[in-house]
Formats: structure tokens, C-alpha cells, sequence
């Protein structure tokens, strides 16, 4: 199944409902987006209305956590001149750093801003102290997304996380598609192009961690629940990698895309710099 939270663009307000993909097009869930309806069990409704017209945005505006990957292919760990790691390399976002599949990306105008295309892995059952078999039974479904990442942030610590967690930077969608239709171990290919030009492709099925050992071990230091988020790490190819680096700037088109899920498009657009604070 195609899962999303449609926006119904026929509708007098900005009404948007959790919708599966048939041959008739969207159909209601019966709940006003995926976060809830994943909440609520995740059952579809079988007599929800046919959406007159609709599109997706972004699918899961409310998870209660979203748990990162780095470092997870290896020729990633390769050009970043790393070994190769025994555990997986974790850290977090928040929910205010989720934007949806063609909404701008707003970043400051001196940030060395680079991209980082990604598997994320929806959950769909609760999980505690999981082992890996019971963690891939919890998967609802994968999505796309971009860990978009601001450099000179991340490196001023050894700490990621301030460079890795600024409101509405990390597309996600457009539709979540459950594992009954795609398989990331027997391998998607995952892109990303910038302004049209390939900069990353590869296949999830060299991923070192797949998702259902990630959950697992995210599983036993924290609870995991319907609608969390976890994104799985990006492939080689990264801007800060190359020589010379390469960053994004104002008005380049980021396009994310995983064989059988979908494809994102967003744009970056760059906020000017704070006028110096006067005082007196």
C-alpha cells in the first residue's frame, strides 16, 4: 500500500486527511494525517471516501521521535575516512525539523549547507527491548527524506547535533509505502540530484545497518512508537566530500528520490544575515 497525508485542494480550508493510494485514486482514513492514524492502530477504514483531488504533503507531522543513522554505507564511511563502525552512530532531530516533499528548505545565507539522501523507516508497532525479528515486523512502511545539513554547524563540536536539527530543513515523503511492496534489503536505488546533476546514487542494499536492526537497537534504550521516524544514513557523494566542497545556495533545487517510494523537490531559499545588534 501507497500511505500519505493528502492536502484536499477542493476543499473550502486547508483540510488535510490521512489517504491510501487505490486504483480509484486517494482514499480517506478516516483520521487527518498519518501521525494520528498510526496512533490510532492504523486500520484502514474500508468505506472512506474517494478524494475529488488531493496531494500528498508531508506524512508524519507528529512523531514523537525521529532517530537518525550516520555512517551507515560504506563507501560514505569511506570518504569521510572513518573505519568502519561496530555500532550504529546516532543522534536526533526533532519534529520541527520536518518540512514535506516540495516545500522550501529556509536556511541561513552563510551556511555551508550540504545534502544527505535517505531511507527513513516509519514505525508501526510499539517496541521495547526488540529483537531483530520483532523489529521488522514493526515496520509500517518506508518513506524518502534528506538529512539537509548545515557543515559549519555540525563541526563546531563533536557533537552533530547543532548542525543537524534547524527547523524545517529535513524533507520527508511523499508517501509512505508499506514492506509488503519494497524490500531495502534486497536493494532500492536511492539519488539525489542537484539543480539536475547526479550527486549521489547507490543501493540500500549496502547499507551496513538495515532497519530492522536499527530499530532493534535504538529499541533498547528507548521505547519506539507508531509514527517515529527513523532515518537510515545517506550513501557517498556528499558536498563536504569533494574537492573543492561543494554547498548549496539560495534557489538550488534539491530532488531526493527512491526507486519504488518517490521522489522529493525542494528548494533551498537562504534568509539574509542578521543586521549587528546596536545598543545605546
Amino acid at each position: 500500500m501507497r500511505l500519505a497525508t493528502v492536502r484536499v485542494t477542493d476543499a473550502p480550508t486547508s483540510e488535510t486527511v490521512a489517504a491510501v493510494h487505490t486504483g480509484e485514486g486517494w482514499r480517506r482514513l478516516g483520521s487527518p494525517d498519518l501521525s494520528a492514524f498510526l496512533a490510532g492502530g492504523g486500520v484502514p477504514e474500508a468505506d472512506g471516501d474517494v478524494l475529488a483531488s488531493g496531494r500528498p504533503v508531508l506524512p508524519l507531522p507528529h512523531p514523537g521521535k525521529v532517530v537518525c543513522c550516520g555512517l551507515n554505507y560504506a563507501d560514505h564511511i569511506a570518504e569521510t575516512g572513518r573505519e568502519q563502525p561496530a555500532y550504529p552512530t546516532l543522534f536526533a532531530k526533532y519534529a520541527d525539523t520536518l518540512v514535506g516533499p516540495d516545500d522550501d528548505i529556509r536556511v541561513p545565507c552563510t551556511a555551508q549547507v550540504d545534502w544527505e539522501a535517505e531511507l527513513a523507516v516509519v514505525v508501526g508497532h510499539h517496541l521495547r527491548h526488540a529483537d531483530r525479528e520483532t523489529a521488522g515486523r514493526a515496520i509500517a512502511g518506508y518513506t524518502v527524506a534528506n538529512d539537509i545539513s548545515l557543515r559549519d554547524w555540525q563541526y563546531r563540536t563533536g557533537q552533530w547535533f547543532q548542525g543537524k536539527a534547524w527547523d524545517r530543513t529535513t524533507p520527508v515523503g511523499p508517501v509512505v509505502v508499506t514492506p509488503d511492496e519494497v524490500d531495502p534489503i534486497a536493494g532500492l536505488d536511492i539519488s539525489c540530484r542537484v539543480n539536475g546533476e547526479l550527486v549521489q546514487h547507490a543501493s540500500t542494499r549496502t547499507l551496513v545497518f538495515d532497519a530492522a536492526a536499527l530499530l532493534a537497537y535504538v529499541s533498547t534504550f528507548t521505547a519506539l512508537r507508531p509514527g517515529d521516524l527513523v532515518l537510515t544514513g545517506t550513501p557517498g557523494g556528499v558536498g563536504v566530500a569533494r574537492e573543492p566542497q561543494v554547498f548549496l545556495g539560495d534557489g538550488d533545487v534539491v530532488e531526493t528520490e527512491i526507486a519504488g517510494i518517490g521522489t522529493l523537490r525542494n528548494t533551498i531559499r537562504t534568509d539574509p544575515a542578521p543586521s549587528p545588534s546596536r545598543e545605546g
